[in-house]
């Protein structure tokens, strides 16, 4: 295998070992030692270290997400129903590392990984909304991938204390969550209307250019 293809193939092992040995080199070996390669070739399949561990563990799971809903299942769905879907299979995928999302988001916490930490949030929210079938290429495209940056952060954080019946309580915390995401955009959408029908100096100065025929 390339590093590549090994990175890939060692990042859901090295998760499940960065519950108990942290995101460490003995997080790497203990993975290594599964697949019966040597540990320092696996090391130099990771050669940021901690975040590029995490980023091939939350890659790993985006494209568990990709395989498990095919088109046809996506378009039985609302577009609602699509993006609830989405985040709770991210999250129970990863239930059974669910310790090592926490040293995780621990880890990307830190100032020095801030930015590591923006960029991979960023890329599972665009994920997720490009399999949910988003096509939008204005501000839009921006508005709803921060958006769910912010719910999926702080749903995560009630999925890591979570000890109910089938995640009971961050499911319905995921409800809450999008409930209030939806009424926001009702409103902004009727706000949008309105203003429409408002005065506008550049609609006037545009119809000075462009008059209607």
């Amino acid at each position: 295998m390339t590093l590549d293809e090994l990175r890939a193939a060692l990042a859901p092992s090295v998760a499940k070992h960065a519950a108990f040995d942290g995101w460490s080199e003995a997080a790497i070996a203990s993975a290594a030692a599964e697949f019966g390669v040597p540990a320092d070739r696996a090391r130099l399949a990771f050669p940021g270290g901690k975040t590029a561990m995490i980023d091939a563990w939350f890659d790993s799971v985006d494209i568990a997400m990709l395989g498990a809903f095919p088109p046809e299942r996506i378009a039985a769905m609302k577009v609602r129903e699509r993006i609830r879907e989405l985040v709770m299979f991210r999250l129970t995928t990863i239930l059974p590392q669910r310790e090592a999302l926490r040293r995780a988001l621990a880890i990307l916490a830190a100032p020095v990984n801030a930015a590591a930490g923006a960029r991979l949030a960023w890329r599972s929210a665009d994920r997720i909304w490009r399999l949910a079938g988003d096509t939008a290429t204005d501000f839009n495209h921006y508005s709803k991938r921060a958006i769910l940056i912010g719910v999926y952060g702080s749903t995560s954080l009630i999925f890591l204390d979570d000890e109910s019946d089938d995640l009971a309580a961050t499911r319905a915390f995921l409800d809450r969550r999008i409930d209030n995401v939806m009424r926001f955009e009702k409103v902004k959408a009727r706000w949008r209307g309105s203003s429409a029908r408002k005065p506008s100096l550049s609609r006037f100065l545009g119809r000075l250019r462009y008059p209607v025929v």
